[in-house]
């Protein structure tokens, strides 16, 4: 009786271990996205090879070209794919309509719900885009920039024309204190956590001491 030979692998991924996906499988390209992420905040993207993304996520770099070609539509499509839609749904939950209280309220809760749920981007934030040279900061120039900030600082600028905003305050300049009062502590949580003893300081904690200090600057009460 001939013998039954053994079913081949697909051709890229290496022998299979518990939980790591097929080739064909439909949730392989999110978990290379998800690895690629993963090698851009520990090392950053210029520092990130597809042979180390391909290690992280545990298939070979051919694999990887197959899926995205080379390491800038791979970068690419991690921006398309998970950095622009997490701004995105921030974006959205903002009330630019609304009185200044309740859009700093927003915004303050809405980093803070961003952050909850992609824990990666406040690193990446600070690396990519705050360093000199980081990869991404000529998309949030061109592409997150005219979303959020600049809408932000015309409805501080229109609130100060109606008189509902302290008129010392410089409505661009105001859009950098809010996002330095969330995304740096939320990215430098490890270090003054451990600074002040303060694992007791959660994340509804920060919001409401974030509120506080913006409302009193802000003269919105």
């Amino acid at each position: 009786m001939a013998t039954k030979r053994p079913a081949r692998r697909p051709v890229g991924v290496r022998p299979r271990t518990p939980g790591r996906p097929a080739a064909a499988s439909p949730e392989l390209r999110p978990r290379l996205l998800d690895a690629a992420l993963a090698c851009y905040v520990r090392d950053g993207i210029a520092a990130t090879s597809l042979r180390a993304i391909a290690r992280e996520a545990g298939v070979t770099p051919a694999l990887l070209h197959y899926y995205f070609g080379d390491a800038t539509q791979l970068r690419q499509a991690v921006v398309d794919e998970r950095v622009l839609p997490a701004i995105a749904s921030f974006r959205s939950t903002l009330p630019l309509d609304g009185e200044v209280a309740a859009l700093v309220a927003a915004f303050v809760g809405g980093v803070g719900a961003l952050v909850e749920r992609y824990p990666w981007l406040p690193a990446l934030w600070v690396r990519e885009v705050l360093c000199e040279g980081g990869a991404l900061r000529d998309v949030v120039l061109t592409r997150v920039a005219p979303q959020i900030p600049q809408a932000l600082a015309a409805k501080f600028a229109q609130a100060q024309r109606e008189g509902t905003l302290n008129p010392d305050l410089d409505p661009r300049l105001l859009v950098v204190s809010m996002m330095g009062l969330t995304l740096f502590p939320a990215a430098s949580a490890p270090i003054w956590r451990s600074l002040f003893h303060a694992s007791d300081i959660g994340a509804d904690s920060l919001r409401a001491h974030t509120i506080a200090l913006l409302d009193r600057g802000l003269g919105v009460g």
